[in-house]
């Protein structure tokens, strides 16, 4: 069994299964789900599950039988056994047959997914793999180059289209410009066209252009001889050299003064620069990849950069869109920032209550992913028991604002759902998967708030 064996759910209860299923892939597992037992024995598999959810209760061979089938064929699986009757000699000859666990109907998320935890615990010390995910849903192998704090993650038209032109422009060695707010990720898209290049084995050099000084940022980049300045002592390289046979990310570019605009130019034009303080001239064999989350155009315009500088770092151009133009990657942000966090701070996963859910689908996230991120991780040191609710968020938007109250929360998922629902053209089952709840969930909103018109099943 490999590493990433998924958990599987065993249960005639369509509801049940769906509950359960968005339950454990919030939780951050990988699952499978099967309608009956003869349908999880026929399924072709080349791995057995590391945890097994199953139901008591099935049409034919019951849970009980599949629990001995499983037995007898020496499979070890830990199972946590369902059941809506919870009658104690059942439990008590499943629990004899080696039963990790007996739950009963209707389930509680937080008793489901420790007995789950406790379940891989005891298959890893027996030596079974457990079935965490090597990568959120909706981390694609594109996105998974990136490497960076940030993942790219999303399943948008929108994200789709920057990681195609930045999958283009990777095999080249052109020189790039990423536009985007603060927070959306333009380091990561940097990060993936350096992987994914001829150069990937070459370093990665980042400078934020604009948190240095108009000095130091030239020293920086370029490096200085001896007695270049005081206090030069011994010479430098820059970044420029340090970055020798791979990328040079220049962040923020638009604030970098004029005189080293022009230095740069000359980077560009000729690929060699001389050091402060220096007479000999040296070779740049990097690619640069510049960024910026503000309109260069305009810069130009307004005379506070160069016009000539300004077409050399446009030469292959991606916008990066905001968050809130790409609604539909918000619920996999959240996956897998909870995932992220909960294994860092307590080395399980963190749930999010539908309410604090709706509330982050509606929020317009001003500061993007990284606002998201850090919204999420505030919310995980202030939340109790693994579940983050809505009064663990901070998602003002403005100094001073009211108290949400539950009318506010209502229209709050009302239109997440409403958006949602426009954005899949009506169709319900991808609307509750976007929206990170089972179809029953979603039907019960859909009736709350009269909205099933003309919807698609």
């Amino acid at each position: 069994m490999t590493a990433t064996a998924p958990v599987f759910v065993v249960d005639d209860d369509p509801s049940v299964r769906e509950a359960v299923e968005s339950l454990v892939r919030s939780a951050g597992w990988k699952v499978q789900t099967f309608a009956s037992a003869q349908e999880f024995l026929a399924a072709p598999r080349t791995n057995v599950p590391s945890c097994l959810v199953l139901d008591v209760q099935l049409p034919g061979l019951s849970g009980l039988d599949l629990q001995q089938e499983l037995a007898k064929a020496d499979e070890k699986i830990a199972i946590i056994f369902l059941t809506g009757h919870g009658d104690i000699p059942t439990s008590v000859r499943a629990m004899k047959a080696g039963a990790h666990e007996f739950l009963t109907k209707p389930l509680v998320d937080e008793d489901l997914v420790k007995a789950i935890e406790q379940a891989l615990a005891r298959s890893s010390n027996r030596g079974w793999p457990a079935a965490r995910s090597a990568a959120p849903e909706g981390v694609s192998d594109i996105g998974r180059l990136a490497g960076a704090a940030v993942p790219a993650i999303g399943e948008s038209p929108e994200w789709r289209g920057v990681l195609k032109r930045a999958m283009q422009v990777a095999a080249t060695e052109t020189t790039v410009s990423l536009e985007g707010e603060s927070g959306t990720g333009k380091e990561v898209i940097a990060r993936l066209i350096h992987r994914a290049s001829a150069r990937r084995g070459g370093p990665f050099v980042a400078i934020n252009c604009a948190a240095l000084p108009e000095q130091l940022l030239e020293s920086e980049l370029f490096g200085y001889e001896r007695g270049a300045f005081t206090g030069a002592q011994q010479s430098k390289p820059g970044q420029i050299e340090m970055a020798s046979g791979g990328v040079l990310f220049l962040d923020e570019v638009s604030e970098m003064l004029p005189a080293a605009q022009a230095k740069l130019l000359r980077v560009l034009q000729e690929r060699e620069f001389l050091r402060l303080g220096g007479t000999r001239l040296i070779k740049a064999n990097v690619r640069v990849i510049a960024a910026t989350n503000r309109d260069l155009r305009d810069a130009v315009e307004r005379g506070a950069f160069r016009e000539d500088l300004y077409y050399r770092l446009q030469v292959f151009d991606i916008r990066i869109p905001p968050l809130r133009d790409r609604p539909s990657d918000i619920p996999l942000f959240i996956d897998a920032f909870l995932q992220e966090i909960g294994r860092a701070m307590s080395g399980r996963p963190l749930g999010v209550t539908h309410e604090a859910r709706a509330l982050l689908l509606a929020h317009p996230w001003p500061g993007n992913v990284r606002e998201l991120r850090n919204v999420l991780e505030r919310a995980a040191i202030l939340c109790e028991g693994g579940f983050i609710a809505p009064c663990h968020l901070s998602l003002n938007t403005a100094p001073k604002r009211p108290a949400l109250s539950l009318n506010d929360l209502g229209a709050a998922e009302r239109q997440a759902i409403e958006r949602v629902l426009r954005e899949t053209d009506g169709n319900k089952a991808k609307a509750a998967r976007r929206l990170g709840l089972t179809r029953t969930q979603l039907y019960v909103r859909l009736r709350k708030y009269d909205l099933d018109h003309g919807a698609v099943s």
